[in-house]
């Protein structure tokens, strides 16, 4: 024994002298070293550990479950008890997932814990000899040694793609002895066919068989076996573990398949007599609470297992056929998730190769120490399509050849984008305060989001519709609206459907089922839209949608951290403060998150704070310690920031604003339909200091302390027909019809047609009532359309003489109904002279006291807008006020954002991030 081990130390020595006791200690640290030392690794190469892609150790590319984190804190509450001596629960989910009854498995902490008390029990059952196929593992030649068994060798050739010989095998088992066997092998990936070692522990009943199938459920339909199917490019190897004999023992790694190999985790399955035998020589508490309980739910995963078997056994083709283009270099067929190489150079080794590629961030395993193999072998793990790309690109630069066709990975335009813990956190105004920045600082950015849920819209110069908040983010950059920077628009007209608007253009109304089938065309507009507009600017800026976290929508999202991972944007996770609970949303939005999609987190922002924001300073560490990530920024609440918002939710915010107002104040009701739509035209009124704006949701609100408003306003809806009926249904037809003559009454789209005697929808656009009746304030008729008017124009009020600006977003056609005693006029008109607003007959230059408009944003105009409200001051008696008293455009409020978002957020920490100086530039 000790002079086989003695031989095992001199070998590969330069003196033929005895090794010093240092020498000896080195060489056995060399002989028995392992890959997957990223700490070492990366100190070699220079670099940080997390910036190593380590090619070394052979872990499931896709990482752990998604589900860890959150079982790990589940199972934090049990660590103040001792683990369970049993690992009951996971021993009976091995069970349940490889068919067997518990006295046949047992855990260990890490199959490293297995391997060496499985030897050492062959040693006290009276073996003396083991036999190893080489190349094998190299702890299998070190735990047979401690054990006191005396090692013999099989040799596994290349010719042979180092399959074992098992004839001669068979004929070394004259003798008692321990086979150890390993299927996939590592580092060879070769399989043994599970039905040849059942032939021979049957034939060998003396000798125990000992197979590490710790790679095995990398391979494909390995399950199969015994069912009429047969395991692609296994050779019908099949599991061991369920149909063994009882002189074989089988060993099962959980840490390299799940990704898990900082919590130790491996099974053994055997007779159980063996099991039983086993288990008295492992420590009590061998395996952890946490292990016990992650071990578990892993073996129960069957949608984690099936998608690694089918992406790792994808990706290892992929890699293989590459490498294979590489010349000077043979790659070996394998079942695993890792490849053997072999420089095919005449007088070079590997590790000038190695040496290369490590100083490049990639970490690879040299293979010399591996019996049967020599210094020109290396083992490479399969990792992530990019990873692999990166290294084929590696070793194709070292050999000096170019592969055809050559695929050149370009650099990504930088991207940052604006994610949040809910809806309403301000992620559009964030993102448009960041563009605003961006821009002044000299870079040619452009907004992007790839799905908005609104029916707040805009129309751009060539009659498409996107949000309205990324129109005002396009104006924020200083660019012209672009359908490509909203591709994906989706209008809710009901509780469960919506029109869907595709790069600016209706493609149909549809269910959440049916859009459901439609998100792979809207995935591929949504990306194909991103890079064309990306391909023209130097940075973009994306939005998110929502939360990033919401668990029932993740395999459906196509607007954040999917999105996010196709531009390779850094990500801002956005909280708002405002609301509470803020710190407890973004540590669990982060917490929920997959690990893949943490990495892009680059730190969190805080809204809307009011007040000291020096009284968070320990809640800002609790937030980095439990998340690893920064507070970029604590926003202050920014009151009167006159920005679109993203949805409804923001119309109440704007109407409570409305304390700071001027005694003689106007009191202006907006009737609030079901499905209000582009909202955002009430903001200019809403701005002035001589008016109060309210929402009105139930009749009896429309008047207030017992008098009838000034005005009222019916703005848009996205469904003209269920609105209409249920606003007549609650009285509001009746009530409108009842106001004084002093109080005026103004429809806008929706509220226009509604404004009419009646609307009809033949097609069942938007009801299977083919009528309704209007509330029969002005003699129109609104037929609702299929093609959809989207133009953006200027009018002249043909009463005022002022200018309208604005944009028409509808589809019906309106048009004026001969009644007895009521006169119609048209108000304004378009270039072509069609009408875009209609009102009763009044006294020349005055507005009448009903009117609407299909005109969004009518109300955007100065001069138009203090016409409208000095007519309603004068028929309440009060003097007009003539002059503008507020200049409503987005510039002063964009200007505003951007100079308290340089202020709170750390922009020199954003710039880093995205690898960018101030101006625009490239860091080093």
């Amino acid at each position: 024994m000790r002079q086989n081990t003695l031989d095992g130390l001199t070998s590969g020595l330069a003196s033929g002298l005895a090794p010093s006791l240092g020498q000896r200690q080195q060489t056995e640290a060399d002989r028995y070293a392992h890959g997957g030392n990223v700490y070492k690794l990366a100190e070699r190469a220079g670099i940080d550990p997390g910036k190593l892609v380590d090619f070394s150790a052979s872990i499931n590319p896709l990482g752990p479950p998604p589900w860890l984190a959150e079982e790990i804190a589940s199972a934090l509450v049990d660590v103040v008890h001792y683990p369970d001596p049993e690992a009951a629960d996971l021993t009976l989910a091995a069970c349940e997932r490889y068919k067997v009854w518990p006295t046949q498995a047992c855990a260990g902490n890490g199959a490293s814990e297995l391997l060496p008390a499985v030897c050492n029990l062959a040693a006290r059952m009276g073996f003396k000899r083991a036999i190893i196929p080489v190349p094998a593992y190299v702890d299998v030649d070190r735990c047979c040694r401690l054990a006191g068994l005396n090692v013999e060798q099989l040799a596994c050739h290349a010719q042979d793609g180092f399959a074992p010989d098992l004839e001669r095998l068979a004929s070394m088992l004259s003798a008692p002895a321990v086979v150890m066997l390993t299927s996939p092998n590592n580092p060879t990936g070769v399989c043994i066919p599970a039905r040849h070692v059942r032939d021979l522990a049957k034939a060998f009943p003396k000798c125990l068989f000992v197979v590490d199938e710790s790679f095995a459920d990398f391979v494909p339909d390995i399950e199969n076996e015994g069912t009429g199917r047969e395991p692609d490019g296994a050779g019908g190897m099949g599991r061991l573990v369920r149909l063994r004999p009882d002189n074989v023992i089988v060993l099962s790694s959980l840490t390299k398949f799940y990704a898990l190999p900082g919590l130790r985790l491996g099974l053994c399955f055997a007779a159980p007599e063996t099991i039983l035998r086993l288990r008295r020589r492992l420590p009590t508490w061998n395996v952890g609470t946490l292990a016990q309980r992650v071990g578990a739910r892993c073996l129960r995963d069957l949608e984690y297992q099936e998608r690694t078997v089918r992406e790792v056994a994808a990706l290892r083709q992929k890699l293989a056929s590459e490498l294979r283009e590489i010349p000077g270099l043979r790659v070996f067929p394998g079942n695993a998730n890792f490849l053997l190489c072999r420089l095919d150079r005449v007088g070079m080794t590997a590790k000038p190769l190695f040496e290369r590629l490590l100083s490049e961030g990639l970490a690879i395993r040299l293979c010399a120490n591996f019996e049967g193999l020599d210094d020109s072998y290396f083992r490479i793990a399969v990792r992530t399509a990019d990873e692999n790309a990166r290294l084929v690109d590696a070793l194709g630069r070292f050999s000096g050849t170019v592969k055809a066709p050559t695929l050149v990975k370009t650099r990504k335009v930088p991207a940052v984008m604006v994610q949040g813990t809910c809806s309403n956190a301000g992620k559009s105004v964030l993102a448009a305060g960041l563009c605003r920045i961006f821009l002044e600082d000299g870079f040619d950015v452009a907004p992007f989001k790839a799905q908005n849920m609104s029916n707040n819209s805009a129309v751009t110069p060539d009659g498409r519709e996107i949000g309205r908040a990324q129109a005002t983010q396009a104006q924020a950059c200083r660019l012209t609206p672009d359908a490509r920077m909203n591709p994906v628009l989706l209008k809710p007209t009901g509780d469960t459907g919506s029109q869907v608007v595709v790069l600016g253009r209706a493609v149909g109304q549809m269910s959440v089922r049916q859009y459901y089938d439609y998100k792979p065309e809207a995935w591929r507009a949504a990306t194909q839209a991103y890079d064309s507009l990306a391909a023209e600017h130097g940075l973009m800026v994306l939005e998110g949608a929502g939360s990033p976290a919401e668990v029932n929508l993740k395999s459906q999202d196509i607007v954040n951290m999917a999105m996010a991972r196709h531009a390779e944007a850094k990500v801002l996770l956005v909280g708002d403060i405002d609301r509470g609970g803020v710190f407890a949303a973004l540590s669990g939005t982060f917490d929920i998150l997959d690990p893949e999609e943490r990495a892009l987190v680059a730190g969190h922002v805080l809204n809307k704070f009011r007040g000291d924001a020096s009284i968070l300073a320990p809640a800002l560490d609790f937030l980095y310690r439990r998340t690893g990530r920064p507070v970029l920024g604590v926003v202050p609440f920014l009151p009167e920031l006159n920005l679109p918002e993203e949805d409804s939710l923001g119309i109440r915010n704007t109407a409570s604003a409305q304390a700071d107002k001027r005694p003689d104040a106007l009191d202006i009701a907006v009737v609030v339909p079901q499905r209000i739509s582009n909202f955002n035209d009430l903001d200019p009124l809403a701005a002035e200091p001589d008016v109060r704006l309210r929402l009105v949701r139930d009749v009896r609100e429309l008047a207030l302390d017992g008098h009838a408003p000034d005005a009222v306003i019916l703005p848009g809806s996205k469904n003209t027909i269920e609105d209409m009926r249920f606003l007549r249904g609650a009285g509001f037809a009746a009530a409108l019809r009842g106001l004084p003559e002093t109080t005026r009454v103004v429809g806008i789209c929706a509220g226009l047609q509604m404004l009419g005697l009646r609307v009809d929808d033949p097609l069942g656009l938007e009801s299977t009532q083919k009528t309704a009746d209007g509330f029969a304030l002005l003699p129109l008729a609104t037929t609702l359309e299929r093609d959809k008017t989207l133009t953006r124009m200027s009018a002249t009020c043909l009463r005022t003489g002022k200018t309208l600006t604005g944009y028409e977003i509808h589809h019906g056609q309106t048009e004026i109904v001969d009644t007895a005693g009521q006169r119609t006029i048209t108000l304004a008109q378009n270039a072509a002279g069609q009408p875009l607003s209609f009102g009763l007959d009044s006294p020349p230059e005055a507005l009448p006291r009903i009117w609407g408009t299909y005109l969004h944003g009518v109300f955007d105009e100065d001069e138009f807008r203090r016409a409208f409200l000095d007519d309603l001051r004068r028929a309440k008696g009060l003097d007009p006020l003539r002059e503008p008293q507020t200049r409503f455009g987005l510039e002063p409020d964009l200007e505003r954002l951007a100079a308290s978002l340089r202020q709170h957020l750390d922009m020199k920490r954003v710039y880093q991030t995205l690898g960018l100086s101030r101006p625009g530039g490239l860091l080093g």
